[in-house]
């Protein structure tokens, strides 16, 4: 049977945000809130950043895809209890979400503003091409720069526990 549309998304996401909040409990036992403000480059995103941008990626991919409104998080997060709550906010969206309203929009047209450009997209393009990699783009640079600082986190951290089936 074929990968449904729900199933290659909102299940991942959460997924993926259960050990984004692992590796950023390692974090803050590391250096405590200043490394909030950490990033690999000046023209980057900090810690703060790459969270609230895998958040809004999530969100906006199933809001978009199940025609659903997305909810508007401000982005005023300064330490890692605030990044922890920002996940907590965002997974219990995205665990509202039912199979249902996503599955079947493979075809459903997509479109919307990045900076001055706006987007067109299919459902399945903008799940694959789009929404997965820029959300994993920001957990793994999350990850990263963690990693970079001296947190205690390896590829298990990322991957998470391996699945039983």
């Amino acid at each position: 049977m074929p990968i449904s549309m729900y199933e290659a998304s909102v299940p991942v996401f959460i997924r993926a945000f259960g050990n984004l909040s692992t590796i950023l409990r390692k974090g803050a036992e590391l250096g405590g809130d200043a490394l909030v403000d950490a990033r690999l480059a000046p023209d980057m995103y900090t810690l703060v950043g790459q969270v609230q941008r895998a958040s809004d990626t999530a969100k906006g991919c199933a809001a978009r895809l199940g025609g659903i409104d997305n909810p508007s998080f401000p982005d005023n997060e300064r330490t890692f209890a605030d990044l922890q709550e920002r996940i907590g906010k965002t997974v219990g969206f995205l665990r509202g979400v039912k199979a249902g309203q996503i599955d079947g929009t493979e075809q459903k047209p997509i479109e919307f503003k990045a900076g001055p450009t706006t987007l067109h997209f299919v459902g399945t393009s903008y799940l694959l091409t789009f929404a997965m990699p820029n959300f994993f783009f920001h957990v793994t640079t999350a990850y990263a720069i963690l990693r970079h600082k001296g947190a205690p986190v390896g590829k298990m951290d990322f991957l998470g526990s391996m699945p039983k089936d």
